[in-house]
């Protein structure tokens, strides 16, 4: 087995993206191995930001037109920058909201019940808020959420069956909506396979991409599905509260929006100021309000490096990064005293690695104190996210030596098992 310090130098010093690692602030007492919550900043995205703050110092109001970066074409720019990660066409993506916003501006739009189809499809292992969406819109078409969100169940608790969610797709089912990764386990669903089981049976099918974009390839135009929305401040590194993004595909580009805002407008009319909206033609024209600046402009600089560094590459290394730290932790039979709960299959596995045990919270606590920053999930998992751009494998090993000596000292006793406010 290789999962030794010197393979993880050899490792490292054969890593063509290790020199990305320069371009991010990183704490030399720090190992920081959760991305897929919040990514580090890069001094790419402060110098994109600090442009557009010398933008509003200079210009004022003519920042949307005459800065370096004009305001009001950003969320387009942005889109278009997005858009090679995500195998899109350029005017298919909008950088825009939040997942929570683009969703409800998905799901009003594309969830007209009819008939028999009257129902939306999720599962049981979904984020919250994207269940909070799904229910709060099924209310608003005077539908029950207890009988008309149908939740497939997982058979685990941990990850999900596909044929068991293509099972559900019914003959009421109107909308699907699916992550492509799993939050807590980590577990790739087939994106490919499940849209086009949605289409044969005649419904709309959207992904909330949150734990893919920025570390997995996407081929969301050639694969058909009708929309997509994901966040930017995991992997994408662009900050909290960072902007969101959604994709609709160009056979939908002229439907009407189920939410309507002024920013949603085609931009040689929008200040026209009459109340007769004129939409875009692009996927712009599901934007609502006007854009939050200084949430996008981190973001320039961010996508900048991934354009360099290539989405392939990035899976490439990240697939290394995720399997090595499975054999560290095998190699120091931490696999008996951890369930682990991602994948093991690399076509079946996202970003990150969890682990289940019963002490979790106390041991993520434990972790702080050495200087390793994991990321902890109620009730009892931790995930590891190993960072193409910014972790080395030599990170790794020290997070798994460090993990064998709490567990061995029992260090995690001298903390409490509860959560902290934010976990």
């Amino acid at each position: 087995m290789k999962a030794t310090y010197d393979q993880a130098l050899e490792y490292d010093k054969n890593d063509p993206l290790a020199i990305y690692k320069e371009e991010f602030y990183i704490h030399d007492s720090r190992l920081y191995m959760d991305g897929n919550s919040l990514g580090l900043l890069s001094k790419r995205a402060e110098q994109a930001l600090e442009r557009s703050l010398n933008d509003w110092k200079e210009h004022g109001i003519d920042g949307w037109t005459d800065g370096q970066e004009p305001w009001y074409f950003l969320s387009e720019k942005l889109g278009e920058m997005t858009s090679p990660l995500l195998g899109a066409k350029p005017h298919e993506v909008i950088s825009t909201g939040s997942i929570t916003t683009n969703l409800h501006q998905m799901v009003a739009t594309f969830f007209q019940p009819e008939g028999k189809k009257t129902k939306i499809l999720t599962e049981e292992l979904a984020f919250p808020t994207d269940i909070y969406v799904l229910k709060s819109q099924l209310a608003l078409h005077g539908l029950n959420p207890d009988e008309h969100l149908q939740v497939v169940k997982s058979e685990n608790g941990l990850t999900l069956n596909e044929d068991t969610i293509i099972e559900n797709m019914t003959e009421d089912v109107a909308l699907v909506l699916l992550p492509s990764v799993l939050y807590r386990s980590g577990q790739l669903l087939n994106v490919k396979k499940l849209t086009e089981e949605a289409h044969a049976r005649g419904i709309i099918i959207g992904f909330d991409l949150a734990h893919s974009v920025g570390i997995i390839p996407h081929q969301l135009h050639t694969i058909g599905c009708d929309f997509a929305v994901w966040c930017t401040y995991k992997y994408l590194n662009s900050g909290p509260g960072g902007v969101g993004g959604l994709f609709i595909h160009e056979k939908h580009h002229g439907k009407k929006p189920g939410l309507a805002g002024w920013f949603g407008s085609n931009k040689v009319k929008q200040f026209d100021m009459v109340h007769e909206m004129t939409h875009a033609d692009t996927a712009g024209a599901y934007q609502l309000g006007t854009p939050h600046i200084f949430s996008s402009a981190p973001l320039i600089g961010s996508l900048e490096m991934f354009h360099e560094a290539g989405i392939e590459n990035i899976r490439e290394k990240s697939l290394k990064l995720t399997n090595f730290l499975l054999e560290c932790l095998s190699k120091e039979d931490l696999t008996s005293t951890f369930e682990i709960i991602t994948p093991l299959e690399e076509n079946s596995r996202g970003g990150h690695i969890a682990v289940a045990h019963k002490e979790a919270a106390r041991i993520c606590k434990a972790l702080k104190r050495k200087g390793i920053i994991p990321d902890f999930r109620s009730p009892n998992v931790i995930r590891f996210a190993p960072i193409a751009l910014y972790t080395s494998f030599e990170d790794v090993w020290t997070t798994v030596q460090s993990l064998k000596e709490i567990m061995n000292q029992q260090e995690y006793k001298d903390f409490s098992n509860d959560r902290n406010v934010i976990a």
